[in-house]
Parts: C-alpha cells; sequence; structure tokens
C-alpha cells in the first residue's frame, strides 16, 4: 500500500535481505537540485524492527559510488541483499538507530545521476532525514522531529556527507544535528582527477564529468568526447560501479576526448563549486582517511581537515594506516560509529584540530 507522507515523502513498505531485523520503506521525496530547483528523490528508511516506540536516534547515512544507472540505486539492492553498503547500515540499525539513505539526485527517478555534485547531494542528504521523520510507520517507531540526527559516509558519501554538515545550518537547521562521520572525502575534485588520470581510478573521472554534465548541461561533455569517449559514457550510464572501474581503468583523459575540459574555464569553476572546506560545520566532526588511498589522496583529506579547522570547526581527525580505499571504509566504520554513539549521548567532543 502507499501512502503520502506531509510534505516530504510519497513512501511504500517493502521488505528488506539485509540489514535483517528491520522495517523499511522505499520514498521519493522532494529535495533541490545544484542549481536550486525543486526535483524529486528516491531512497529507503529502515528501522530495527525492535518494538521500540520510544525516540531513536536518526542516521542520514550517504553511500559511496555505486554507478550511473538506475539499477545501481542503494534502493533497489536492498531487497535483493546486493546493497554494498549494507553491511555497514547493519551495524548502525543493531544500535537501535533507525537510518535513511538517499539514492542521490538521478538514481531511481528520472534523469541522469548528478555524480559528484556537492550541492545536490548534500541537500538528498538532509532532505532525506526530513523525509524519514514524516513517515508514519517511521515516526511510530520513534523517528520523530526531535529525534538526534547523526550524517554518516565515505568517497562519494563522504562528499555528500561533508556537503550535508556545510549545509545543515542554512538549508535544514530544524534537523538537530550532532554531529558527521565523513570518510574518505574527495573535497577537491580537481586534485582527485588529476590524481586518478591514467591509475586505477580513471573511470571514475569520467563518470564524474558525465554527472557534472547531467547537472550544468551548458557544460556540454559531447563535444569534447571521441567516439571511444561517446562509447564509454554510453556503457557508464548503463551499468554500475564494479564494471565501469574495470572499464575505465588507467584510461587517461586523452583517450576518451577530442580536448580535456578539465582545462576549460566553465569546467574548473563548476568543479570548483563543489569544493569542500569552505564553510564550517555547524555541528561536530569525525574526518578520516586511510594513508594510502589510491583513489581519493590522503592529502585532500588532510587538507579538508586543515580548512575546517580553520574555520573554527569542531574537527577529530583520524588517519588510518596503511589503508587504501576499501580498507579505510571498512576500518573506520566501527571508530565513526562509536563517535556518533557518544554525540548521540551528549558526551563531551574530543577534536585536535590544535
Amino acid at each position: 500500500e502507499t501512502t503520502f507522507g506531509v510534505p516530504w515523502a510519497l513512501v511504500d513498505r517493502y521488505s528488506m535481505c539485509q540489514p535483517t531485523r528491520t522495517r523499511a520503506w522505499h520514498m521519493e521525496y522532494r529535495s533541490t537540485s545544484a542549481q536550486g530547483t525543486p526535483n524529486v528523490v528516491s531512497g529507503t528508511v529502515i528501522v530495527p524492527d525492535d518494538g521500540r516506540t520510544g525516540p531513536r536516534p536518526l542516521v542520514t547515512y550517504a553511500v559511496g559510488t555505486v554507478g550511473l544507472a538506475d539499477m545501481c540505486a542503494p534502493s533497489a539492492g536492498f531487497p535483493k541483499g546486493t546493497t554494498v553498503e549494507a553491511n555497514l547500515i547493519q551495524q548502525l540499525t543493531a544500535r537501535g538507530w533507525a537510518v535513511a539513505v538517499t539514492d542521490y539526485e538521478g538514481l531511481g527517478t528520472p534523469g541522469d545521476h548528478t555524480y559528484t555534485v556537492g550541492r545536490a547531494e548534500g541537500q538528498a542528504v538532509l532532505d532525506a532525514a526530513r523525509a524519514a521523520q514524516r513517515l508514519p510507520g517511521a515516526v511510530q517507531a520513534g523517528v520523530t522531529a526531535d529525534s538526534p540526527v547523526g550524517i554518516m559516509g565515505y568517497s562519494q558519501g563522504g562528499q555528500a556527507s561533508g556537503w550535508a554538515a556545510e549545509l545543515h545550518g542554512t538549508y535544514a537547521p530544524e534537523l538537530k544535528v550532532k554531529g558527521t562521520a565523513t570518510g574518505g572525502v574527495p573535497a577537491d575534485l580537481l586534485k582527485v582527477a588529476d590524481f586518478n588520470n591514467g591509475n586505477v581510478g580513471a573511470g571514475l573521472i569520467l563518470m564524474a564529468a558525465v554527472g557534472q554534465d547531467a547537472a550544468f548541461p551548458e557544460l556540454d561533455l559531447a563535444k569534447y568526447l571521441n567516439a571511444k569517449g561517446r562509447h564509454y559514457v554510453d556503457f557508464m550510464k548503463n551499468n554500475c560501479v564494479a564494471i565501469d572501474g574495470i572499464a575505465g581503468a588507467f584510461k587517461k583523459i586523452s583517450d576518451v576526448t577530442v580536448r580535456n575540459p578539465l582545462y576549460e574555464a566553465d569546467w574548473q569553476r563548476r568543479l570548483r563549486e563543489s569544493d569542500l572546506g569552505t564553510r564550517r560545520p555547524d555541528a561536530p566532526v569525525f574526518l578520516y582517511h586511510g594513508t594510502l588511498d589510491e583513489l581519493i589522496p590522503y592529502s585532500v583529506g588532510r587538507q579538508l581537515r586543515a580548512d575546517w579547522c580553520a574555520r573554527g570547526a569542531d574537527v577529530r581527525w583520524s588517519t588510518i594506516p596503511p589503508g587504501e580505499h576499501v580498507i579505510g571504509a571498512v576500518a573506520g566504520a566501527v571508530p565513526a560509529a562509536n563517535w556518533l554513539a557518544d554525540r548521540f549521548a551528549g558526551k563531551a567532543t574530543n577534536g585536535n584540530c590544535g
């Protein structure tokens, strides 16, 4: 049965393969694009099936890169048990927390996925929490406007959660955000692109270009692509990241373009708009990064720490040696959740900016 939440969400109840011992709803909810226009985003709300009706914390969770096709959306994988980060989310629901998982703009809804467009991602993350607080079934299970909110994400989800942290005070100040745990953050897209050009993560560069072009059509990615580039774009729009990453690995931008769009002023301006570290998060942050990250340079994470600290943010910085990208996600998940648990418990923070 389909019900309408007011004013944020259209939802369907469905069964979950994982996380286990939960109830879940698929939702479509209102959000805002990077250009400030209303849009519709899909997602999932997951509540522990523990019989509790009293207040419980809510984590709005941003997944890492899944791909550009609708079939890659997290909400498409939860019923089948194929959502990659379901194990990490299970750790949160096992603590009694509710979790809202956005699909991001253009995954599971019409239009192309605006991959790596920070503002659109951050707004979708915050609006997922708003929608969860208005779902009747979730409200009955203790998810309300008074729920303490945590923001969490890694990789693309690190970008999205970082943006949500920076936007919270101006975009969704009514949410009672107690902290953000964010890791493997691509805080500087131009540096990440330069690092991956010709390396193992090269396919992510073209995916990011597709995402930026989806948000800002005036960038006109098509005019920069050669025949091989057009083929890769079509392929990536119809597959998920595991296959896309293999197909694009070790390619150079020059392999797929007639001219590098990243050298163009309009492209650089739009990519710079997704930089993190230009605003102070108004709640504490747990920021973590693997020292041997092969996709998002450790130096990018370290610079984000410096930028947030310089703006007066309350940051707990944690390194994961000798973590590469996936190890960073797995090894950082429990410390990040423990840190959020302390914020929900009202414990004093232990920032280390000094």
